[in-house]
């Protein structure tokens, strides 16, 4: 192959949770691994969007902040020596007589690997915004879509909207950061976990929040800067709420990008698999995490944890078909001594 061209054992699109986790699965079995990211650092959705968010579903940690367990991801994944190509989109693979990929980036790069392992998240994406009219003229000015640090909002009032994991567990959060919290949901369900609908409910019940459904946010005013909401109540009509911020949390609006040119089997932006080692229909490309579908599909770091290790177990019998593998366990005999099993 050229000099340019870098090449490794499974190519890695998305350097979020799900794609450090593959690292080190890999790792254990000597296999290399390079990430290709469009963002400029690894971590994810975690990283660029809520890095100071605490998840409460991982296991051994009652709570970790998002940025924490990055940091703790890459943490665990030094050891076996994984290449990055960042801030740069996966834009073109070709598949070469061999049955392996060559992969080209949007800046030119190129990386060769018989396995490619998509990770991407919710592929590019963009905040899902509400139909206010004046919306775009309070951006930044008031109005955000993406919690970085919740210090920012220490001692200020906010509305949050929305109805899902998001806006209830930001909720929770600001409870004990900001003045005051008031969450506007359109009806009286939730979509999120059921025990953070309850201590939402409590919150609301001590006084510490205030909850408003079957209502939405309508309008935004002020001068230079947000200075209150129009809220429309199902039965109450319409009034206005003072505050600082608005911080409508609808989700994000998935695109797949150069992806969905691939020959992938796709059902609502999603990539179909396989749920015995999460293969696509495309010999040699797996998908893992929130980017893939099958029935049952949850999308949690946890389940793109255990979708990870599977799929990586397969990717060795594709890469080495003549090879035995045989596993341990990490409690046994340690990383050193996985690591000289799969010689």
């Amino acid at each position: 192959m050229s000099n340019n061209i870098k090449e490794t054992d499974i190519l890695i699109i998305g350097a979020g949770p799900c794609g450090l986790f593959t690292v080190f699965e890999a790792g254990l079995l000597k296999l290399r691994c390079h990430l290709v990211d469009s963002l400029p650092q690894a971590g994810g959705q975690l990283t660029e969007i809520y890095p100071k968010k605490p998840i409460y579903d991982i296991p051994g940690y009652p709570s970790v902040l998002a940025q924490e367990l990055v940091d703790n991801l890459m943490e665990q994944i030094e050891p076996f020596g994984p290449e990055f190509t960042l801030g740069e989109r996966a834009e073109e693979i070709e598949k070469l007589e061999d049955g392996s990929f060559v992969l080209t980036t949007s800046r030119g790069s190129k990386i060769k690997a018989p396995v490619i392992a998509i990770a991407g998240g919710l592929g590019c994406f963009e905040p899902r915004k509400p139909p206010i009219g004046n919306i775009k003229d309070f951006e930044d000015k008031g109005v955000e879509y993406i919690i970085r640090d919740p210090e920012f909002y220490r001692n200020k009032r906010v509305v949050i909207s929305g109805g899902g994991d998001s806006a209830l567990d930001w909720t929770i959060f600001l409870a004990e950061v900001a003045e005051e919290v008031t969450l506007v949901h359109r009806r009286q369900g939730f979509r999120g976990a059921l025990d953070s609908v309850e201590k939402v409910m409590e919150l609301n019940e001590q006084g510490k929040i205030k909850l408003i459904t079957d209502a939405q946010v309508v309008g935004l005013g002020g001068s230079d800067q947000l200075e209150h909401v129009q809220i429309k109540h199902k039965t109450e009509g319409e009034f206005k709420k003072e505050t600082d911020h608005f911080i409508p949390l609808f989700g994000l609006s998935p695109k797949l990008g150069p992806i969905a040119e691939w020959g992938l089997n796709i059902t609502k932006n999603a990539i179909e698999v396989d749920t015995f080692d999460y293969r696509t229909n495309v010999p040699g490309i797996y998908a893992i995490g929130d980017i893939n579908t099958y029935p049952g599909k949850l999308k949690l770091i946890l389940c793109g944890f255990h979708e990870a290790t599977l799929m990586v177990q397969s990717a060795f019998k594709t890469i080495y078909p003549d090879k035995k593998l045989s596993f341990k366990y990490t409690t046994v005999t340690g990383i050193e001594g996985l690591e000289k099993t799969a010689e």
